[in-house]
């Protein structure tokens, strides 16, 4: 694992980059804006996601327990026709080993578990989200484009994570201060023809209050 101090392996500084799973625990060391799990998607489930209509990507936004992400997104493959197979599986393995992984370092008791489709400009400017953290994982498409910036405008640098990476992203409810001024955006897209399947994972302690 390396905790970037300046700008190292196409990442920014504050950024925590974890070569496995377990290293993600650096987003609750000191000055750590964010912690990005370097990882490649394999060849062949990447061609199989990148091939499927668009209509055919699962897309949901829940609330449960992490426990409960493994049947929750089988069904919501279900619904959406996702075509059953090994690459299928994979990627509900995938989904649900990251939903434990953020439970267990934010000591998260529920999850609200997204799944977006997206085909145009969506969240564009840069921003910290109002909550505690946030993982997002882009398997099709552009990743999430992330960079420094002190007083709050476009930073002057701006990186993307690479498709099939988790990011943890701290948000302006995290405990220390001051902020570490990473911002981040989903990439403008509009008039590619590119689909996006982004998943994302915020930590919830009580799923009334979010209602």
């Amino acid at each position: 694992m390396t905790l970037t101090r300046k700008i190292l392996q196409g990442a920014a500084v504050g950024v925590g980059v974890a070569d496995r799973p377990e290293d993600l625990d650096v987003i609750h060391k000191p000055g750590v804006a964010a912690a990005l799990w370097q990882r490649q998607p394999l060849p062949g489930f990447q061609d199989w996601i990148d091939s499927l209509s668009p209509e055919l990507l699962p897309r949901a936004r829940v609330i449960l327990r992490p426990e409960a992400v493994r049947a929750a997104v089988t069904e919501i493959c279900e619904a959406a026709g996702t075509p059953a197979g090994p690459e299928r599986a994979r990627l509900i393995d995938d989904i649900t080993a990251q939903a434990e992984i953020f439970a267990g370092l934010m000591r998260a008791r529920f999850l609200r578990l997204r799944l977006d489709v997206i085909a145009h400009d969506a969240c564009r400017k840069f921003h910290i989200d109002a909550i505690t953290a946030r993982l997002i994982c882009t398997y099709r498409g552009t990743g999430t484009q992330y960079g420094i910036s002190t007083d709050g405008t476009e930073p002057p640098r701006i990186f993307t994570v690479p498709t099939g990476a988790p990011i943890m992203l701290r948000g302006r409810l995290w405990p220390e201060r001051p902020h570490a001024g990473l911002l981040h955006r989903s990439p403008p897209i509009e008039g590619t023809r590119e689909t996006r399947l982004v998943l994302v994972l915020d930590p919830v302690d009580d799923p009334e209050e979010e209602v």
